[in-house]
């Protein structure tokens, strides 16, 4: 009789009511670089069908479970092979499972225990390439459990040991996976400048207009209204590829300006995971939104070519932070024609006072913290009139002696602004017209009686050609429409209109969100405490260099009873009637004495001084 190879006998633990129910045959491998590779094992885990055969059962009743091909096993989740396995034992139709090794079934004790109480319940036994395994028995079940807690600690030796080679790589700052917009990866890993002078001169332009408009969607704005594109290169490979020119998003540009590498620094571990907020099945869910510099695992200043300086980019994050509407910071200049809006705050309690608009479009200030917080009462509101008033007079003031210098910076800007748009528009269609001149090459190389390619590349020729048209005419209409460049004429107007800066603040060319960046230029907080029971406001202004300045200014109230003068208005009110007065004369002699009508506006109408 021919002996039956050790590896194929049948096992005394395998029973009549384990071959009575089917078994499963449970492939996986780690990753699909491992399916693709290591078809070997792959192989070899297929092959176990043949050990189930030997084991007395027939091929029919044998299944194979290959849906984990590719997927980790450090957990349940995102593995419908092992789910299914789960459900076949847990409804009493198998008998067997087979595995290359352990590590197969689960990296995790968690899930490996789950499979092996399962298995103890109803009776199934497991098998791999040391032998067969009965999870009822003591010993086996000591001998799973063992090589469960291997298998997980294997992997977490493994997982160490390629963190620590990362994070030494990191403090070289050599691990590098891919880079932002404006830069190039090489082969050999070195990080340069993007070659491409268009590419470089729309992320300074992004830069430049941060520091005019000061907001990401103010970027965002001018690049669409210029038909500006973002270039962007393929990250295939780990190095670039080809250029593509995309349009804007909002997204792209607050990465451009939050980056530390376009200031020349190097980061890594900026977005740790938490625990807390990660999502089962999903490895790279709950990372923080980014860390500070000093917080990063890994942080080195001056390591790659810089677009600008790094006190620059300490100025851009402190401006993005202040833009965010928080408590503790202004806000973002928004649409609307409150002209303290983000800067003023409540005398009582401290909180931030938030702007309010009549039907009428009259901006009010109201602190409704406590009320949307706690449900209490609102702490104080006031119509923005007279107090913006009374600001704006300061601002103008503080203004006088720098107006000319303002004046002259911004004329610069402006010029500046007009060349940056017109070398980018001559870098694109210098562009289009290599594209197009690359197009009438391949057309006139081609052979003529090769119609079927002729017919293509001169229908391509064709559509580059109008691109290039259509570029230039788009340019045209650009130049007409930009500020032509300062002579000496218009800075000598400039001049002089720097000498009236009242009137150009009134100017209707003159927007609210300027007139608000004036202010939060000049001033930190207005702090404003009303009168609840009379017509005055106190004001408090902290200006930028630390000197602070007070008044009261009247402000609207319902009622004239409220006003502070209400005793003297009344007494006069009736010594004028006494004197039998007409409404439009006591209007006059009230409005001459200094008395003004409850709600704040200018003037006393007789209608009001009547019996």
């Amino acid at each position: 009789m021919t002996a039956t190879p050790r590896d194929l006998s049948p096992s005394p633990k395998v029973r009549p009511w384990h071959l009575d129910r089917g078994a499963i045959v449970y492939v996986r491998q780690s990753t699909p670089q491992q399916v693709a590779d290591h078809q070997e094992s792959t192989a070899r885990q297929y092959a176990l069908t043949d050990r189930a055969s030997a084991l007395g059962w027939t091929r029919e009743r044998v299944t194979v479970i290959d849906d984990d091909l590719g997927k980790s096993g450090q957990s349940i989740e995102g593995r419908p092979g092992f789910q299914r396995l789960l459900a076949e034992v847990a409804l009493d139709r198998i008998g067997l499972i087979l595995g290359l090794e352990m590590s197969r079934r689960a990296r995790s004790c968690k899930d490996g225990h789950q499979l092996l109480e399962l298995c103890a319940r109803f009776r199934v036994l497991l098998a791999d390439a040391d032998g067969v395994f009965d999870p009822t028995d003591h010993s086996d079940r000591l001998l799973l459990g063992l090589h469960g807690m291997m298998n997980e600690a294997e992997l977490h030796v493994l997982k160490q040991r390629m963190h620590q080679g990362k994070l030494n790589k990191a403090r070289r700052g050599e691990l590098i996976v891919s880079v932002p917009v404006g830069y190039l990866k090489h082969p050999s890993g070195q990080v340069t400048l993007d070659p491409d002078e268009q590419a470089q001169g729309v992320v300074r332009l992004i830069f430049d207009e941060f520091d005019r408009q000061g907001t990401v969607h103010g970027i965002l704005r001018h690049l669409i209204a210029h038909g500006i594109r973002l270039p962007v290169r393929s990250t295939a490979g780990g190095s670039g590829g080809p250029l593509q020119w995309r349009p804007p998003g909002r997204e792209t540009i607050r990465q451009i300006l939050r980056h530390p590498i376009y200031a020349g620094a190097y980061r890594y571990g900026h977005r740790p995971t938490d625990p807390r907020r990660q999502t089962a099945g999903h490895p790279k869910s709950g990372r923080n939104s980014g860390l500070a510099a000093d917080e990063c695992l890994v942080f080195l200043r001056d390591r790659f070519p810089a677009y600008i300086s790094w006190e620059r980019f300490e100025a851009n994050q402190l401006r993005l932070a202040a833009n965010r509407s928080r408590a503790g910071s202004p806000g973002a200049i928004r649409n609307g024609t409150a002209l303290l809006a983000g800067v003023v705050r409540c005398g009582r309690c401290g909180k931030r006072m938030y702007v309010r608009y009549t039907r009428t479009g009259r901006p009010s200030y109201v602190c409704s913290t406590l009320r949307s917080d706690y449900g209490l009462p609102l702490c104080q509101s006031t119509p923005a009139a007279d107090i913006e008033t009374w600001v704006a007079e300061q601002v103008l003031s503080a203004l006088q002696p720098a107006a000319l210098d303002a004046s002259l910076t911004a004329a610069a800007a402006v010029e500046e602004q007009r060349r940056q748009l017109v070398r980018h528009w001559e870098q694109r269609i210098e562009r289009a017209r290599y594209e197009a001149d690359r197009a009438g090459r391949q057309y006139h190389a081609c052979e003529p009686e090769n119609r079927l390619v002729a017919r293509t590349l001169e229908q391509r020729w064709d559509e580059l050609l109008r691109e290039v048209a259509r570029l230039e005419a788009e340019f045209d209409r650009v130049r007409r429409t930009q500020p032509r460049v300062l002579g000496e004429a218009d800075r000598d107007r400039v001049r002089q209109l720097a000498e009236h800066v009242p009137a150009v603040w009134r100017a209707s060319t003159t927007t609210p969100a300027d007139r608000r960046q004036i202010v939060r230029l000049l001033i930190d907080t207005v702090v404003v405490t009303v009168d609840p029971t009379g017509d005055r406001a106190a004001i408090r202004v902290e200006w930028s260099g630390g000197a602070v300045q007070q008044q009261t200014v009247h402000r609207p109230v319902q009622g004239y009873r409220q006003q502070r003068d209400w005793p003297q208005l009344s007494a006069r009110l009736i010594a004028l009637h006494e004197q039998n007065r007409t409404p439009a004369e006591i209007a006059t002699i009230l409005q001459e004495a200094g008395f003004r009508p409850r709600n704040g506006r200018p003037g006393l109408r007789p209608e009001w001084c009547g019996g």
